[in-house]
């Protein structure tokens, strides 16, 4: 293995050549596979071998903090399939069993996974982001961390009638 290959990537191209040798040389991709880049040039879609496949299998658990309590926990955001999923297993990790079944899981999104919090993400430049605004999947690769905010009210309403 080249020491400045990725881990994946060397058992990817085991994995490649092992499959070429079992069909007895060269594979050729049906044309439902074919892919044309930006050059216009054909590129070649393998079956079973998608660029989401090879994230999942790379991304590691996220730390979630929840702001004021002094533990945090782990989760594998791609065990879940949509901000749906991740909002109820939040609610889970976070919210009393007695109160979790206040919301129906179809009215269950992350506005209100943990009542009277806002959820965050940082990411990859340590940026602090609403959660939910990136599609999933561009969402599980560059969270690496979610924060679990207080809501605050309109703090300048509090100042004046103070």
């Amino acid at each position: 293995m080249n020491a400045f290959e990725p881990q994946g990537q060397d058992s990817l191209k085991r994995r490649w050549q092992e499959r070429r040798q079992q069909l007895g040389g060269a594979i050729t991709p049906p044309s439902s596979h074919l892919i044309r880049n930006t050059n216009g040039a054909s590129l070649h879609s393998f079956p079973g071998l998608l660029d989401d496949d090879l994230v999942s299998t790379m991304v590691p658990p996220v730390t979630v903090v929840l702001e004021g309590r002094s533990i945090c926990q782990r989760i594998s955001l791609q065990k879940h399939a949509s901000y749906q999923s991740l909002a109820k297993a939040l609610r889970q990790m976070f919210v009393d069993g007695s109160d979790v079944g206040a919301v129906n899981d179809k009215d269950l999104d992350l506005s209100n996974a943990v009542p009277g919090h806002v959820i965050a993400y940082e990411d990859m430049e340590k940026d602090l982001l609403l959660a939910g605004d990136l599609n999933w999947k561009d969402f599980v690769r560059v969270a690496k961390r979610i924060r679990i905010l207080p809501a605050k009210g309109n703090s300048r309403r509090g100042r004046r009638d103070a």
